[in-house]
């Protein structure tokens, strides 16, 4: 099957896109890299998402018109059936179901105009408003909780961006963990938040609440998040060895996706998440390689024994912070070296992987290996930041 790679810098070129690969037409692909994609896709696929995924090395997602139907299917029937708007970009695979929800409830989607703000998401969800047989229309939104925190903060003193935030039926909040107090802050303000869990793996969200969607079981093993079901992507493009690694199969043929992610199913059979299982934060929604950023950062001059771990942080949800030893990382002033790491960085993987601090320290904490002890090094952190 030909595939097609567009410039998703218009979210109307990429619906027209989907809505020709949900039919006859080629397969798409868009993502967050400039990999260059095969000419030439197996038959059945619809979208190809390049992401850094979890491991910070580009890939390139293979999703089915079946996966991305399910999704969509699944989605109306845990929340119901509307009219969407987006307000993420469309490149990236919450995006790319906000389109695929509107083609198959054949409602033309609400696009946010420009960059986001409460002000434009406001204006769009006015646009939304109508009514069929003289009955309203529900609308639903997603949104990444950065987002949301924003919309809350203005909502404090716009009444029309709380009257938005409000006139959704449900707003899908993913991309990175969703802290109790924010959640609890959109109800307080009469938002209807649904806590979504997924990757572009399992074409966006496919726990809601902590809940399965139909079709979509969760399971653990050895600590791991492992999913099935209907959603699955096909693979990684080009890379057999990766796929098979990630989408074990089981002897009766059931295939698997390895989140990559810790968690736990609880006494009610809700799924917990504790955290990456791998060295990567999810940083606004981002994936980021904490190894990739220590590697930048090591090659910076008075930073070669630097170690990035960690944190929370309560607008992006993860965030990493430099421990240097005292001596090499004072060559400046800490304010100008953590300036010039967090400039390479943003140079090499974008500015949502700048590191948010630089912490001194006379020696590094190690192991009797003599490699770094990172998790006493991120408990030092921890109870400083």
């Amino acid at each position: 099957m030909r595939l097609e790679q567009i410039d998703a810098a218009d979210p109307r070129d990429v619906l027209r896109a989907l809505r020709a690969a949900l039919g006859a037409g080629p397969a798409v692909g868009f993502g967050s890299t400039r990999e260059q994609l095969p000419a030439e896709v197996p038959a059945g696929t619809a979208v190809v998402l390049t992401t850094s995924g979890s491991t910070g090395v580009p890939k390139a997602v293979a999703l089915s018109r079946s996966a991305l139907t399910s999704s969509a299917l699944a989605t109306s029937a845990r929340i119901g059936e509307g009219a969407w708007l987006l307000a993420l970009p469309p490149a990236y695979v919450a995006g790319v179901q906000v389109l695929v929800r509107s083609l198959i409830a054949g409602r033309e989607p609400g696009i946010l105009s420009g960059s986001f703000s409460p002000a434009s998401f406001a204006a769009a969800a006015r646009l939304m408003a109508s009514s069929e047989n003289g009955v309203r229309v529900p609308t639903y939104t997603s949104l990444v909780p950065v987002q949301l925190q924003r919309l809350l903060d203005a909502a404090a003193s716009d009444r029309d961006v709380a009257a938005a935030l409000r006139s959704f039926e449900a707003i899908l909040v993913g991309g990175q963990s969703l802290p109790d107090a924010l959640r609890e802050r959109a109800a307080d303000a009469g938002a209807r938040i649904v806590r979504t869990y997924g990757s572009t793996e399992t074409c966006g969200g496919c726990v809601y609440d902590g809940t399965p969607l139909d079709g979509v079981r969760v399971r653990i093993v050895e600590g791991e998040v492992q999913i099935t079901g209907p959603v699955l992507a096909d693979g990684y493009l080009g890379q057999p060895d990766r796929t098979a690694a990630v989408f074990p199969a089981d002897p009766d043929g059931t295939r698997w996706y390895r989140t990559g992610d810790a968690g736990l199913l609880d006494e009610h059979g809700m799924l917990r998440i504790h955290g990456r299982i791998d060295n990567v934060i999810v940083s606004g929604g981002v994936n980021i390689s904490l190894d990739r950023v220590e590697q930048i950062v090591r090659g910076i001059r008075g930073l070669e024994s630097a170690v990035v771990v960690p944190v929370a942080d309560p607008q992006w949800g993860e965030a990493s912070v430099i421990v240097a030893p005292r001596g090499g990382a004072l060559r400046r002033s800490e304010a100008e070296q953590l300036e010039h790491a967090r400039t390479a960085v943003a140079a090499e993987l974008g500015a949502p992987a700048r590191p948010s601090r630089l912490i001194v320290v006379d020696e590094l904490a190690h192991l009797p290996s003599g490699k770094p002890d990172r998790e006493a090094i991120r408990q030092l952190v921890a109870s400083l930041h």
